[in-house]
């Protein structure tokens, strides 16, 4: 992801005047873009176009943005892509859902064309600069492959959803290294994003859930560390 050109962006939202406005904003901008009405048109679209972002609504008929953000986690294809919610509930429930289904930020309507366009260009920055340390950690049968997103473990090949992904290969890359979990926000989510520190405690468990909890230790009342003993 280098140059605006290069990067596609899918939005999915219910509101007509919603997508207009944003695929209006995002054009001037150089992104190419998608639009869909719903969820579950929204994944469709997705498998096909394979977004390097996708603005996703919340409240949606047929299937809300949750279950949509699930499903397209779940996609080999999509495992580098970004997820930012697009919602006018502002409640801490929805948030907590948001990332805990892998979305990548989260943001309020009404929306802002210009500070959105400023938060986009932010988070493909800050990804453009990941991607020139090196590509591949390798520890024992643990092989993190940041080039596709993938990692081959015990003879098989697991794909971890891109927040899971870039927590795991950051503690990989500083083993024996305790980090807190505000440090772990900062490194993995940003700065300009607000996350609560419980995302962190689910993220660590659905990565140890795929490969196994031999890797990431907690250190009690401090945080956690990928060990190598």
């Amino acid at each position: 992801m280098g140059n605006k050109q290069e990067h596609k962006v899918l939005v999915v939202d219910d509101e007509e005047a919603i997508l207009e406005l944003l695929k209006y904003n995002l054009e001037k901008q150089g992104y190419e873009v998608k639009t869909a009405l719903d969820g579950i048109k929204g994944v469709e679209v997705a498998k096909k176009f394979q977004p390097d972002l996708i603005l996703l609504d919340i409240m949606m008929p047929k299937q809300d943005g949750v279950e949509t953000c699930r499903q397209m986690r779940e996609l080999p294809e999509l495992a580098s892509s970004f997820i930012i919610f697009l919602t006018a509930r502002s409640e801490e429930y929805s948030e907590v859902a948001a990332f805990d289904v892998g979305a990548d930020d989260y943001i309020t309507k009404p929306i802002k064309p210009r500070a959105l366009m400023s938060r986009i260009s932010a988070l493909f920055r800050r990804d453009s600069k990941k991607k020139t340390v090196t590509n591949q950690i390798t520890i024992g049968d643990l092989v993190i492959d940041r080039s596709s997103y993938t990692i081959q473990h015990g003879g098989g090949e697991i794909t971890l959803p891109k927040k899971e992904f870039e927590l795991l290969y950051f503690l990989a890359q500083n083993p024996n290294k305790v980090f807190g979990r505000d440090e772990l926000l900062q490194n993995i989510w940003g700065s300009d994003v607000y996350v609560l520190a419980r995302t962190v405690d689910v993220h660590i468990r659905k990565v140890r859930e795929k490969i196994g909890d031999e890797y990431i230790k907690t250190v009690k009342g401090v945080g956690y560390k990928f060990s190598l003993n």
